[in-house]
This record gives C-alpha cells, structure tokens and sequence, in this order.
C-alpha cells in the first residue's frame, strides 16, 4: 500500500512521518512512503496518473493547495485523502472533495491512529470488489473465456499454454502462448491476491492451506511447487497477507 504525505513545514512533515512510522509498528504493517514539502510535485504526479492508495495532506500551501489535490483526485475516485491542518476554516472544503478525515495539528496517537484504520480499511474494500470485478481473458480452443479472479486458485505454465484451476476443481486451459509466461500474468500478478510461488505458478493467497518446505498446500488439497530462490519472499508476503486478513 502507499502513501503519500506532503506539507510545506518541513517539521510539521517530520512529526507526521514519526506518526506513520509508530502507525506501522502498531498495525504490523509496511507501507511504501513518499513525502513531499512542494505540493506541485504531488499535483503533477497525480495529473500524470502515478498515484497513491493514501494522500495525508497539509490544507494550506503555496502553489497548490491539499484542496487542490484533493480535488483532482476525487476524478479517479480510488484514493483516500485524510487532511491535516492548523485551522479548522477549511473543514467543509474538506469534506466537499470526500476527504476520509479532517485533523486539526497537533495529532495525537491515538486519532491519528483511527484516521488511518478508515483509510486503510477503505481502501481493503475497494481493492476487494476490484478483484471479484475483474476477469482474467483465456484464449482457448473455444474462443475467449473470462474466469473471475476470485475463482482462480493458481495459474500454471503448462507446456506453453496457460492452464487456469478454478475453486471448482475445472480448468481453462488456453492455446499455445507465444508471449513468456510472465508477460501473459502480468496484469493479474499486479493484484494484492496473487502471488508469483515458482517461474511457472501463480497462486491466489486466498486458497493457500500452509506453506510448507518447497510446498505450497491449497485448501483443495493440490500442493504447488515454491522454488528455492522465492522461498523467503514467498513466506514473507504471505504472512503479510494473513495479517492484514485477520487485523
């Protein structure tokens, strides 16, 4: 998940990084951090369409205000605004673009604690529906079958066709791929779920049962294969995974 924070007073920007970073610690969690004291950096970022899950923005700034950003995100309608300022005059400006929170400074602990629980938790649920909306297009024999991404337990490299396993216990297996086996999941690797376990497996986190040495046991009963050289990063993001799951 990332998050951007941006204000103009470099030690307003310091004390807001110190409450994320005990905010991590927490939570058990990690997030990719990005900070900014020049709010038309952040402006230009998001108009080029390199955007973040978070923006926790300072409300008054030279340039560009976080009203101004703000403003321009609720276009994408995916990211969540949580504004910190030092005066209250803002605040219906705030919540006219949908901001998650409006925090007057000094933020303690605790508040800004339950600001990030909403925002955390709003964006869980958007990625949530995202991923039982989208649809994985299979070129088979038959013609294009789409397979839900909830549906799919793993994808395998199968002798250079792509075979799809679904909760069903049936598969979908395409024709013969002429793109490399990472090039064809690319778009569906990028989603939170999935999990790249061996250079010919990509598994769905959702159906993992356990993970065992060079063995990853789906709930169905099938075991896929986890290469040595992912091994580590593999148990890593899937104890991430189940943390965020069960928090």
């Amino acid at each position: 998940m990332k998050i951007v924070i941006c204000d103009d007073c470099m030690e307003d920007l310091v004390q807001v990084e110190r409450l994320l970073q005990k905010y991590e610690k927490n939570a058990n969690s990690k997030f990719e951090v990005e900070t900014f004291s020049d709010a038309s950096k952040v402006y230009h970022k998001v108009l080029q369409h390199e955007l973040a899950d978070i923006y926790i923005l300072d409300m008054i700034m030279p340039q560009k205000s976080g009203i101004d950003i703000g403003s321009l995100l609720e276009k994408n309608g995916k990211s969540v605004v949580i504004y910190i300022t030092s005066s209250n005059e803002f605040a219906l400006e705030a919540y006219g673009v949908h901001a998650a929170r409006y925090l007057l400074k000094p933020v303690s602990d605790a508040v800004f604690g339950e600001a990030m629980d909403y925002a955390v938790s709003q964006i869980r649920m958007n990625q949530n529906v995202l991923s039982q909306d989208i649809r994985y297009p299979v070129k088979t024999k038959e013609g294009l079958v789409s397979v839900s991404y909830s549906d799919i337990v793993y994808i395998e490299n199968a002798a250079r066709a792509l075979e799809v396993h679904r909760t069903d216990g049936s598969s979908v297996r395409s024709i013969f791929i002429r793109k490399s086996f990472d090039e064809e999941i690319k778009e569906i690797a990028e989603d939170r779920n999935f999990i790249r376990v061996h250079k010919s497996f990509l598994v769905n986190m959702n159906y993992i049962q356990s993970l065992m040495s060079g063995l990853c046991q789906m709930e169905d009963g099938r075991s896929i294969p986890v290469s040595k050289t992912r091994a580590a990063d593999v148990k890593r993001e899937y104890l991430h995974f189940v943390s965020e799951q069960y928090r």
